[in-house]
């Protein structure tokens, strides 16, 4: 499906003729208006609504609009290809749209991999990315500088012989103690 043709504009229309197109379709096969129509007409009038709809979510979106954009110009325009998950199962048949279930929905290796490259590549996604890296970071950073603070100031000894020391010093100070009563 192609959402232009859909909605009767050129691949370059602005957000605002595509607005514009949107609402003049949306109030033409709205449900609502059709509610008294045939079943045939009434189902048709649904199907195009939502198609209608679908075209404006995806070329009001600047993102799905330019994924959409460069899917149809890799050269593939029909059915159920790698694009194919923008139309839903919604599907030209003759003069009038058809919902065939489980022909839109894509799938596959390829299908999945692109939507975990997808959520990975989103903005939070990078966000959160960046924040652990910060952590990361900050965490070697005070570990370096905890062991050259510790060198400076107890030069020439190691943790251990620091330790000794400080027991040492503990127990001399009990033994002042225990001589002054």
């Amino acid at each position: 499906m192609d959402h232009y043709k859909v909605l009767g504009l050129h691949r370059t229309a602005t957000k605002e003729e595509i607005k514009t197109a949107f609402k003049k379709l949306a109030f033409q096969f709205h449900p609502d208006k059709h509610s008294q129509s045939p079943r045939a007409i009434r189902e048709n009038a649904t199907i195009r609504f939502k198609q209608v709809s679908e075209a404006y979510e995806v070329l009001m979106d600047d993102r799905k609009r330019a994924d959409y954009n460069f899917r149809r110009s890799s050269g593939n325009h029909g059915g159920n290809n790698q694009y194919s998950h923008y139309s839903y199962g919604y599907s030209r048949s003759g003069s009038r749209y058809e919902y065939k279930p489980g022909s839109g929905a894509g799938g596959g290796l390829a299908s999945n991999f692109e939507m975990a490259l997808r959520i990975l590549t989103g903005r939070s996604s990078l966000l959160y990315l960046g924040f652990a890296g910060a952590i990361l970071c900050g965490i070697v950073v005070i570990d370096a500088s905890r062991e050259s603070l510790w060198r400076m100031q107890n030069s020439g000894k190691s943790f251990e012989e620091a330790m000794k020391s400080i027991e040492k010093a503990k127990a001399y100070r009990e033994d002042n103690m225990k001589e002054r009563p």
